[in-house]
């Protein structure tokens, strides 16, 4: 069973950067659709970025121009670049797999992380 474990969130100002990082273990990660998943204060789990084995990315609309979302399967890694962040980017970010194309839907998702909270002061 694939294991996934995030990183790299934390509390910055508005304006300010952060790139969050997902390693994956027990299972190579080259077949499989990666994507993120945000979950603000008191809301479901949404669609942030998602990318194909074969690297193409798709963005909600939210983040397009913001985010940029790349993988490393040489390292089992995928990444959140996230630039420009603002007050409501503020949530628990989770990475998550799938064995098909990018959905939007997490109920569509095989494996979850246990999340990384991103916290953006104004």
């Amino acid at each position: 069973q694939v294991q996934l474990a995030e990183s790299g969130g934390g509390l910055v100002q508005a304006g300010d950067s952060l790139r969050l990082s997902c390693v994956a273990s027990g299972h190579t990660l080259s077949y499989y659709t990666m994507a993120w998943f945000h979950q603000p204060p008191g809301k479901g789990r949404s669609f942030v970025a998602g990318i194909s084995n074969g690297g193409r990315p798709t963005y909600a609309d939210a983040v397009k121009g913001r985010f940029t979302i790349s993988r490393d399967n040489a390292k089992n890694t995928v990444y959140l670049q996230m630039n420009s962040l603002k007050p409501e980017d503020t949530a628990v970010y989770y990475c998550a797999i799938r064995f098909a194309v990018v959905a939007f839907d997490p109920s569509q998702y095989d494996s979850w992380g246990q999340g990384t909270q991103v916290t953006v002061s104004s």
